[in-house]
């Protein structure tokens, strides 16, 4: 199913550099905030000139088009700077999660063959360790803010980006030529270098960040989820530059501690307008004692996504601060949400409807379409797909499948047209012979008052037969049973879809973007006598 755009969107024209073209969007906002750090603020103005300054410093290493260049900083004005250098000069950034170790980056190197790398000083002894670990030979690194003198071969970012006459006009690229990667979480292997096109991040800047969410020049965005994933890329860079807004950088890790304090506009003195967040932040936040009241912000919009939204946790946040979640649906693949509630329209427990100009198919095993309140495979289809999974053939044919993106998640369509989420694929368990949604047994625990957080799992019984088992996480100091939380399950869902099993645990194991990884938790109960 789909919605039509309700404007027409105009494409791109065939020849489109993505960073031209957001700098042209603020030509005439020379002194107007762009992005702020702790470390100061960034202007528009400015912003155009380091900018084509990088761009002109990366080609005079002797860098050529399409050349990769590996993008390892935490979120500070240096990362846009770097990231709209590298494609304004035709190259392709390749922008990887600072949480990683020297291994996955000695493999990103080498899988992208990164001629270049732009790391931040704090990073900088990570990434050396991954060179010696590596086969391939770096030709530069530039080293972001360092904190210890560097080595000859490497070269300071501020004399780097003052090394050059701004650059006068940009690579000649095409709409459909790569214009950067990102990498697959790589929960089930090896992260995936998906590739995007310079088109891509205009298209989700045009049909959700504008038609959806209604950001505006007046906006102060501030995003949890960092720069280096798809949604971050969209929440900080993408979508307020599209429209001329104000973004708040946040480096280190957004604990509830970090993000009250650019709520409450400690920070340079700006207070978000537009928060972007998942389901994880959200219930730490709501837990925390310095929970700020709700004439302390001034949030007039937040989105979630990462994980399907927990009605409850929707709901207690409205009741809070008076400002609905928007829940939506995105992935690496698609770059950034096609499934979403409304600012005007939301319904708690759903993920919402199709994001217009882009269509959706809930399909059965057999590959035929599903009716509705039955699970099925969601496919998408839209115009920010990813090209490819750069040398992995077999994952990019079963992944993207003619014009359609095969998501991996299950997913059920409502009367209303609205979907509602089931699990991933490989999480869904079969009990008794029928389809129970993990996700639909955790959102129900976590309307207990003593339970933060719930995974759940399947777990052979003593027959030999699959049951589900839930990972229970207790608020501070709040106390709860087994029996206690099996007869509140109860209460709320069919009685075949309780947990037979509850383990009380202290955390759960999540990935950097916070989604829960049940793959550890099985793996977990296997090697268990």
């Amino acid at each position: 199913m789909t919605e039509p755009v309700a404007d027409a969107v105009a494409a791109p024209p065939a020849r489109f550099n993505f960073a031209q073209h957001l700098l042209g969007v603020n030509a005439g906002r020379a002194d107007k905030a762009a992005f702020v750090d702790d470390a100061g603020t960034l202007n528009y103005g400015d912003l155009d000139e380091r900018v084509r300054r990088v761009a002109a410093s990366l080609r005079a290493l002797g860098l050529r088009r399409e050349e990769r260049v590996l993008l390892l900083m935490p979120d500070t004005t240096d990362w846009p700077v770097s990231f709209l250098g590298a494609m304004y000069a035709g190259l392709v950034p390749v922008a990887v999660n600072t949480l990683l170790t020297a291994d996955d980056y000695a493999y990103m190197l080498e899988h992208s063959r990164a001629q270049a790398v732009l790391v931040s000083g704090s990073l900088l002894p990570v990434l050396m360790a991954a060179m010696t670990r590596c086969d391939h030979e770096v030709q530069k690194v530039v080293v972001s803010r360092p904190e210890a003198p560097l080595h000859p071969a490497e070269i300071e970012f501020e004399a780097f980006v003052r090394a050059q006459p701004p650059a006068t006009k940009p690579a000649a690229t095409a709409a459909d030529d790569p214009g950067f990667w990102l990498y697959s979480s790589g929960s089930t292997g090896r992260p995936k270098g998906t590739v995007h096109s310079h088109a891509n991040p205009y298209w989700t800047a045009e049909l959700y960040g504008k038609r959806v969410l209604q950001l505006s020049e007046a906006d102060v965005c501030f995003s949890a989820a960092k720069l280096f994933f798809a949604y971050g890329l969209g929440n900080a860079l993408s979508f307020p530059m599209s429209v001329g807004a104000t973004t708040l950088l946040m480096p280190e890790r957004p604990t509830p501690e970090a993000t009250f304090r650019r709520w409450l506009g400690q920070v340079a003195g700006l207070r978000p307008t537009v928060f972007f967040g998942a389901p994880t932040g959200f219930a730490g936040m709501l837990a925390h004692p310095a929970l700020p009241a709700r004439d302390a912000v001034v949030l007039r919009l937040v989105s979630s996504a990462g994980e399907a939204l927990p009605a409850e946790l929707g709901e207690r946040f409205k009741a809070h601060f008076g400002v609905d979640i928007i829940d939506g649906i995105g992935s690496t693949e698609m770059l950034h949400i096609f499934l979403s509630n409304r600012p005007e329209r939301v319904r708690y427990g759903s993920t919402g409807w199709p994001v217009p100009g882009y269509e959706v198919e809930l399909r059965g095993e057999g590959g035929a379409a599903v009716p509705d309140g039955e699970p099925g495979e969601l496919f998408i289809q839209g115009p920010s797909a990813a090209m490819m999974y750069w040398g992995n053939r077999d994952k990019t044919r079963e992944t993207f499948q003619g014009g359609w993106t095969k998501s991996g998640d299950k997913y059920v369509r409502n009367g209303d047209g609205s979907y509602t989420y089931s699990g991933r694929s490989d999480d869904m368990l079969k009990v008794g012979g029928v389809y129970v949604s993990p996700f639909e047994v955790e959102a129900t625990l976590v309307q207990h008052p003593a339970v933060l957080e719930a995974a759940v799992i399947g777990k052979e019984d003593a027959e030999g037969l699959v049951k589900s088992k839930a990972f229970v996480v207790l608020k501070p100091g709040a106390l709860a049973d087994e029996a206690e939380l099996k007869a509140f399950v109860k209460e709320r869902l069919a009685p075949y879809k309780y947990p037979r099993f509850i383990e009380f645990v202290p955390d759960l194991p999540k990935t950097a973007t916070g989604k829960i990884q049940r793959f550890k938790l099985r793996e977990l109960e296997s090697d268990r006598p």
